[in-house]
């Protein structure tokens, strides 16, 4: 029964855990709370109407029509969690323990904000029918009668979602223009040397890259660059990135991080208000490891958050767990399978394992020798071990890390 149904004269009173948002963190902070043991109610409200599914097949499998949806596969009424779908949450009010959603006040002992992040507009195209963006499964369902009609598509942007979906739209046979305005792909994520061995992959699948490029304006029948060129699109899919979604908990008191809108966590996920907890692509976290603060947008961090929140929740205050991973992300892009451990904004020596015009190479990053981050492209052996070595801090042989015939736990110091 929801907390809307009962009686005014009977309050309820039993504990209560109330989770913002319905995605990958928000399920998996619900179904972790069970296994850590809680026994009162949890209540998890989405802003969909559909069953909580999972995102990285949208890029895939949905988009390509091999798969309708992608539900997680929780049973939620046999653990016990209340599902609120097409339930928005509109605020909360910490000082009174309450979360504020589009059907009233809900009561609560602990909120968990796992709200995602939205990705960003294009401006000037609001309300343009031409436009895409891929984040939902309605989006990925709008756009793949696109793809089956094998239309002439511009991305805009060649990020990690602008390279998935160009890759998907290749294979369905479109004709596909990437724009990108810095001199290369995935420039915010890896530095130049590193993109320029993947900057081929685009012309080798018959996609044509063109960085430096600006879009001017989205007309009917086609995108226009800054320099006047006019690109033919049936479809335009923007993908220039996106932030966490905390727009709706203005005037609650808790902190945003000012330059990207996240909410600042501490190093075990809990916000600056009382008993209220952020995990997943709206919580940005304070990293030991790497020095910083982190605002990862993966699935990993999705799925590892949780069980730290969870176990917070549950468990002692006094030993409440920090939160520390070693961000990790993998990619499907033009043939290849692309994964990346850690953070390499620190590291001082770059190090090339393999032929980065081969395919299958990797690169490791280190700072004063020790593993800190990894790039393999088809080579999951590096990945697992160095995803291992990153996290004990371990130490490496130059020369042998360099060579890619020797194991990488082989080159420990």
């Amino acid at each position: 029964m929801s907390e809307q149904s009962k009686s005014p004269q009977a309050p309820d009173h039993t504990p209560r855990v109330v989770i913002a948002g319905a995605g990958m963190a928000g399920v998996q902070t619900a179904v972790a709370l069970r296994e850590n043991g809680w026994h009162g109610a949890i209540t998890l409200f989405g802003d969909e109407p559909h069953p909580p599914y999972d995102r990285p097949p949208l890029s895939k499998a949905v988009l390509l029509g091999k798969a309708d949806g992608a539900a997680f596969d929780v049973d939620f009424r046999s653990l016990g969690i209340d599902l609120e779908l097409d339930h928005p949450v509109t605020g909360i009010r910490p000082a009174e323990h309450l979360l504020d959603t589009v059907r009233g006040p809900v009561r609560y002992d602990h909120a968990v904000l796992a709200t995602g992040s939205a990705p960003l507009k294009l401006p000037g195209t609001e309300g343009h029918p031409g436009v895409h963006l891929l984040r939902t499964l309605d989006d990925a369902r709008r756009l793949r009668p696109v793809l089956a009609a094998r239309s002439d598509v511009v991305v805009v942007g060649a990020g990690w979602i602008g390279a998935e979906f160009a890759t998907a739209a290749r294979e369905a046979g479109c004709a596909v223009t990437v724009v990108e305005a810095a001199d290369r792909p995935l420039a915010g994520a890896l530095p130049a040397e590193v993109a320029a061995h993947m900057t081929p992959w685009y012309g080798a699948a018959g996609a044509d890259l063109r960085t430096g490029a600006r879009v001017a304006s989205v007309e009917q029948r086609g995108v226009v660059l800054d320099d006047g060129t006019a690109l033919p699109a049936d479809a335009v899919l923007v993908g220039i990135g996106a932030r966490p979604v905390t727009g709706w908990l203005a005037g609650s008191g808790i902190a945003l991080s000012p330059e990207d809108g996240s909410v600042l966590a501490d190093d075990r996920l809990r916000t600056s208000a009382p008993d209220v907890h952020a995990v997943g692509d709206c919580a940005s976290f304070p990293s030991a490891r790497y020095g910083r603060r982190l605002l990862i947008h993966h699935w990993d961090n999705a799925l590892q958050g949780p069980r730290t929140v969870a176990r917070n929740i549950t468990g002692d205050p006094a030993e409440a767990t920090v939160y520390d991973p070693v961000p990790y992300f993998w990619s499907e892009q033009f043939g290849r399978f692309v994964q990346y451990a850690g953070d390499h904004g620190g590291a001082d020596e770059l190090v090339w394992r393999g032929d980065p015009d081969g395919a299958a190479w990797s690169v490791i990053w280190l700072r004063d020798g020790v593993l800190v981050a990894l790039l393999a492209v088809g080579r999951p052996r590096d990945l697992a071990q160095g995803r291992r070595l990153i996290e004990r801090g371990a130490t490496l042989d130059r020369l042998r890390a360099a060579d890619a015939s020797v194991p990488l736990k082989s080159a420990v110091r």
